[in-house]
């Protein structure tokens, strides 16, 4: 155990446990050797093949059989995943929903994808009434929401999956969802207008993490006030006031105002 002054004390197990997590977050798939490891971060053979060998027991390390490389496990990978989903997300977001829905005076909401439905994380009213039902932890279709289709936009689904998206919709439900998607992707958001209720409309921007979508948040207004001016206000409203605001590990995709 070692310490400076009156900072934090640091434990030299666990310190060096988190140098061999670290030098082995940079490696990607292919992994490294014990030696190349060694080499890079100073430190000796024996005490990196204990500290490995105890991570390899809760997961957090795992070491290829045929080539004896090391790389990062299940359990590390998912640290940043269960922090960034669920609860933890919405915690991370609602500063930046309350600052957007003061902003432009509309609904907005947090969704993220279960299956083939969107279940809504958070949501702020504006000062004035817009009646949707979008109570949090209620699910709606992911093809019918702005949410759903930004979120499915930033994956790497392809035109024969969507399918899965649009069971009862048959192939042209299925092409405009493809249609839709390929707007997204190009533009960095989507928008529904009266899709998934009658009088509402919705623009959806996904939550990245890394290029995989950690959620979307949505703007919710009514589909008459909804005009292609509208539309470029709200996207630069949320380019300008949310990614100061956004969580650690969270980022916008390019918005095409």
């Amino acid at each position: 155990m070692a310490g400076t002054g009156n900072g934090p004390t640091r434990i030299e197990a666990i310190d060096r446990a988190l140098v061999l997590l670290d030098d082995l977050s940079r490696l990607g798939t292919a992994g490294s050797s014990l030696a190349d490891i060694c080499a890079r971060v100073g430190m000796n053979k024996s005490t990196a093949y204990r500290a490995l060998s105890t991570m390899r027991c809760r997961d957090y390390v795992q070491q290829d059989p045929e080539s004896g490389n090391y790389t990062l496990g299940p359990a590390a990978l998912a640290l940043a995943t269960r922090h960034l989903e669920g609860d933890s997300l919405a915690s991370g977001m609602h500063p930046a929903l309350v600052a957007l829905s003061r902003e432009v005076d509309e609904l907005v909401h947090l969704g993220v994808m279960r299956g083939d439905r969107v279940v809504y994380l958070d949501k702020v009213e504006p000062s004035r009434t817009i009646r949707v039902w979008s109570d949090i932890g209620r699910t709606v279709p992911v093809a019918d929401t702005a949410l759903g289709r930004a979120i499915l936009a930033f994956t790497a689904v392809e035109r024969q999956q969507l399918d899965a998206y649009v069971p009862a919709g048959g192939p042209e439900r299925a092409d405009r969802l493809w249609g839709m998607i390929g707007f997204a992707r190009g533009h960095g958001y989507s928008f529904e207008v009266e899709e998934n209720e009658p009088g509402i409309a919705c623009l959806g921007v996904p939550l990245l993490r890394g290029d995989q979508p950690a959620g979307a948040m949505s703007v919710t207004t009514f589909a008459s006030t909804f005009t292609a001016r509208r539309r470029t206000e709200l996207l630069r409203a949320v380019r300008d006031v949310v990614p100061p605001l956004l969580p650690v590990g969270i980022a916008l995709p390019a918005l095409h105002v």
